[in-house]
C-alpha cells in the first residue's frame, strides 16, 4: 500500500518568499529520511516553497482564473510531502509519528488509490494511465 504523508507548517501559508530553515531542523529530518530509505519504504520525498511564491487557478463559470500568493483565506497549507509504501495504515502512522517534526507541524496521512479500489466501469475510463509518468499501479 502507498500512503502520503502530508507535511502541514503550520504559520508556513504566511512565510515570506525567503523563508529561513533551520539547519539543525534540516539536519534532523534527513536523519528521518534516511531511516525511511533504509527502511525500504520511501518512494519519494519533496519540500515545497511557501505560498507566496505560488499561484492558484480556480476556474469560476469554467474560466481559469489566477491568483498569485499569498492567499489569504489559506488556513493550513502543504509543506512537503514523503510517498511510501508500507503494508498497513498503522505502519504509515507509525513511520509518521517518528518524524522529528516541530509543536507547529501536522502529518496528514493519505493512502493513495490503486487501480483495483475502483469499479470496473472506472477502470475502463482509466485506460491508458498506467502508462503515464508515476502513474498507478495496476
Amino acid at each position: 500500500m502507498r500512503f502520503m504523508m502530508l507535511m502541514i507548517p503550520l504559520g508556513y501559508e504566511s512565510a515570506p518568499p525567503d523563508v529561513k530553515l533551520d539547519p539543525e531542523r534540516v539536519a534532523a529530518m534527513m536523519r528521518y529520511n534516511e531511516a525511511l530509505k533504509e527502511a525500504g519504504v520511501l518512494i519519494t520525498l519533496e519540500g515545497l516553497h511557501p505560498p507566496s511564491m505560488g499561484a492558484r487557478v480556480s476556474f469560476p463559470g469554467g474560466k481559469p482564473v489566477v491568483t498569485d500568493g499569498p492567499f489569504a483565506e489559506a488556513k493550513e497549507v502543504l509543506g512537503g510531502f514523503w510517498m511510501i509504501e508500507v503494508g498497513s495504515r498503522d505502519e504509515a502512522v507509525a513511520w509518521a509519528k517518528q518524524c522529528p517534526a516541530s509543536e507547529n507541524e501536522i502529518i496528514e496521512i493519505r493512502q493513495v488509490q490503486e487501480m483495483a479500489d475502483f469499479s470496473d466501469d472506472v477502470q475502463q475510463a482509466l485506460a491508458g494511465f498506467a502508462d503515464l509518468p508515476h502513474a498507478g499501479r495496476a
